[in-house]
């Protein structure tokens, strides 16, 4: 259960941090809502890489060598 929580905070994360670094991207530049659009999917992509790193999915580098 632990490890299930901690693969959903992990993608949550990546998209909520990816959407709130856009929206001050857009706030800042007046670029509404390009900004949130693509740092979210930026923020997604992320927390999806972290998410299939943590589950094991992808191999570490050195075990690829």
């Amino acid at each position: 259960m632990a490890l299930g929580f901690r693969l959903s905070s992990e993608l949550v994360a990546g998209v909520l941090g990816g959407a709130a670094l856009g929206w001050g991207f857009d706030r800042l530049l007046s670029t509404s809502p390009w900004g949130l659009i693509g740092f979210a999917i930026v923020g997604f992509i992320a927390g999806v890489i972290n998410v299939m790193r943590a589950a094991g999915v992808m191999a570490k580098q050195s075990e690829r060598l």
